[in-house]
């Protein structure tokens, strides 16, 4: 392995910023299955669907998902060695197993930010009596991450963060309205934006918004497929096919766009630059910040804002990789960091 993942303060940010895929490759681990699962009633609306995997009394780390909306599923238990760790995952309110859904029940939006999400991971984290925990997050995930770690920093033991993204107001209209994404990939704009008449482009999240949480389900489902379909085509460095053809299923669509939609109206419930601001709080925490070079949801300016303001923390920009935690050199990076911070 090319370099240690627990920050020490005398490597340059310059060797750090350099840093890319490991000559080393390594390899997700076998699957497995829960030893529990169970659903945690959070309020009068919300149900939440929890997985604990690996070594019951092995080292606590919970798994974050992105989206908002993206749920959890097989292939985010491999990241972590069920021999050493106590991996907990969850779908987060209205996402994946969690009631109500949120392809089908708009109550799924109701108590549903950031600081709800946060007070979840703090019940499951009482409910399943574990002290402190490794929090691992990617894209949203990292948001969340940042924003319970900020708030419970004597609750976090580590923090593994990919894809940084922080929500801001440049992040969103980089993505979601242009100039920005659109110039790169103007054919897959072009289908992002066919729902949406030409009169309203002025602002596309709002006028998503009107149609996914509109009265006419058929218009609400192909504008979620346009949506997810958009994130999903731009997410790799070089686009999976298979990636869009699964936001054809509705219901995952509804769910992921809808989500998402709620949440970035509202700049994820965040004040301006508010994880920024926030990280003195968790400067302390050893943290690992993997980011793809070229990864055009979440632009590597975030991951740099980051460890700007957290110069303690390792640094690790993937120079071949997009956004998704599957490419090669991201999946190492992330491979490395759940070994190395076995020794915390």
């Amino acid at each position: 392995m090319n370099s240690p993942i627990l920050s020490n303060p005398a490597h340059s940010r310059q060797n750090q910023a350099a840093q890319s895929q490991a000559s080393s490759s390594l390899a997700l681990y076998a699957p497995v299955e829960p030893y529990r699962s169970f659903y945690l009633k959070v309020d009068a609306i919300h149900e939440l669907y929890v997985e604990e995997v690996g070594n019951p009394n092995g080292q606590p780390v919970v798994f974050l998902h992105g989206g908002p909306g993206g749920g959890i599923s097989p292939s985010h238990r491999r990241l972590f060695d069920p021999a050493h760790y106590r991996i907990i995952l969850f779908d987060q309110r209205g996402a994946g197993q969690s009631k109500p859904s949120a392809a089908t029940d708009l109550r799924a939006f109701e108590n549903n930010t950031t600081w709800d999400l946060v007070r979840d991971l703090e019940k499951i984290r009482s409910t399943l009596n574990i002290e402190k925990w490794i929090v691992f997050g990617g894209s949203w995930g990292s948001t969340l991450a940042l924003a319970y770690a900020q708030a419970h920093p004597d609750k976090v033991s580590g923090l593994i963060l990919r894809g940084i993204f922080l929500c801001t107001d440049e992040e969103l209209a980089w993505f979601y309205q242009g100039p920005g994404v659109n110039w790169l990939f103007p054919d897959l704009w072009e289908k992002y934006i066919a729902p949406i008449p030409e009169t309203e482009r002025g602002n596309l999240m709002a006028a998503y918004h009107n149609r996914l949480f509109g009265p006419d389900n058929n218009e609400a489902i192909a504008c979620a497929k346009a949506w997810s379909q958009w994130e999903a085509a731009t997410c790799h460095l070089l686009s999976d096919a298979l990636a869009v053809e699964e936001m054809e299923n509705s219901q995952k669509a509804l769910v992921f766009a809808r989500i998402e939609n709620h949440y970035f109206m509202h700049q994820a419930f965040l004040k301006s630059n508010q994880l920024i601001n926030d990280a003195p709080k968790i400067r302390h925490i050893p943290t690992v910040i993997i980011h793809g070079r070229y990864d055009v949801i979440c632009p590597v300016k975030n991951a740099w804002a980051l460890h700007q303001a957290l110069p303690d923390a390792e640094l690790r920009i993937i120079s071949d990789a997009g956004h998704a935690y599957s490419e090669p050199g991201i999946l190492n990076a992330l491979l490395e960091s759940t070994e190395k911070f076995k020794s915390l």
